[in-house]
């Protein structure tokens, strides 16, 4: 389960995040919008430990991610949306040294699971290779890999679709819905509304650091008052801009 209990951050006199509240249960596959500086990447920072908000507070599985870090990260998997990597290690080292990180025993169960992550995203053939030789998609499925190589119970994810090819991107998607039928929590950031219409269960949007919508596809239509049944309409609707729809379909005119 994944908590968040009127979290606020500012920096100064701006307020990057304003009292969100949420809750993801156990299996729940959680979509989170909103436009370029709404205050998404500071609120996953908030979750994930990387910032300390002003106020409010962040539980995963009930351990408090600022008063309980190691043992909130220990359950958790973290994928960022610009992933650092070492590039002068292989795929597999990489992937060892993780499962170190995380105290995970040697032995063949760890090699095992090691093996099966590389096949999964199909990078047994590039396992014994440099990171740096790696392509941007496959430096995502590695990073992807890596978050889930200690079976997290929890797993926050930004833009994970960025730089996959269709393949890439289609493996990404079966991997979470199959995760989230396992019980996982996930929290994914997105910026492709097809991707959170077809496989969140529930969808949050945030606005100049508010939270101005949550709930179902149903929910949504409710809240914005409206008919459509897909969800970029709903969006810009609700986050107010309709405005530059109509300036680009007068372009197309």
């Amino acid at each position: 389960m994944i908590e968040l209990w009127q979290l606020n951050k500012k920096f100064g006199n701006f307020h990057a995040v304003r009292d969100v509240t949420l809750k993801i249960l156990p299996g729940e596959l959680f979509g989170f919008l909103g436009p370029n500086g709404a205050g998404k990447t500071t609120t996953i920072r908030m979750m994930v430990g990387l910032m300390k908000p002003t106020s409010g507070r962040v539980l995963l599985y009930g351990k408090d991610v600022l008063r309980e870090p190691e043992e909130a990260k220990a359950i958790l998997g973290f994928i960022p949306d610009r992933p650092y990597l070492y590039e002068k290690l292989t795929g597999l080292e990489f992937l060892e040294f993780v499962a170190d990180l995380h105290g995970l025993d040697s032995g063949n169960h760890r090699r095992k699971r090691i093996a099966e992550l590389l096949e999964f995203f199909d990078l047994e053939g590039w396992s014994r290779e440099l990171v740096e030789s790696y392509s941007h998609g496959m430096r995502q499925r590695l990073i992807l890999a890596a978050a889930i190589v200690h079976r997290p119970k929890a797993l926050i994810v930004d833009e994970p679709m960025v730089g996959l090819d269709p393949k890439g991107a289609r493996l990404v998607k079966r991997l979470f819905l199959d995760l989230a039928k396992t019980g996982v929590a996930i929290f994914m950031s997105t910026h492709i509304l097809e991707v959170a219409e077809e496989m969140c269960q529930r969808i949050g949007i945030i606005n100049e650091g508010r939270m101005i919508a949550l709930g179902t596809m149903q929910e949504l239509r409710e809240k914005a008052q409206s008919a459509d049944d897909k969800l970029e309409p709903l969006f810009l609707k609700l986050t107010g801009e309709e405005g530059i729809r109509s300036l680009v379909e007068d372009f197309r005119r």
